[in-house]
């Protein structure tokens, strides 16, 4: 994932001295951090939800979802940020509505 992020210098940290490095280096695992941690909550509230739905995610399962993705992520292009996106009563941004995708059609 720390590749992707940094995809604008093929992956690889080119500044000249260890300190600039280093700085880089942190803030690049500081991003990658905050993505994992974006990941897990929003799973673990998407896992909540099914079950809420009468639909459990079996644990043989749960297992093998890791929050290391980071596909739905858009690393290039436009970003349009919404300052007053919908969200849940406790402050968490909404989930998508599995009936409204395309697969559900």
């Amino acid at each position: 994932m720390s590749r992707a992020v940094f995809h604008h210098r093929l992956g690889e940290l080119r500044d000249r001295t260890a300190e600039a490095q280093a700085s880089r280096a942190s803030g690049l695992n500081l991003l990658t951090s905050a993505i994992i941690l974006w990941n897990t909550v929003y799973l673990d509230r998407a896992i909540a939800a099914a079950t809420a739905r009468k639909q459990p995610i079996p644990d043989h399962l749960i297992r093998h979802i890791a929050p290391l993705g980071w596909e739905h992520i858009i690393l290039t292009g436009d970003y349009i940020w919404s300052f007053d996106p919908p969200k849940t009563p406790d402050g968490y941004r909404l989930l998508r509505d599995p009936s409204q995708s395309l697969l559900a059609a």
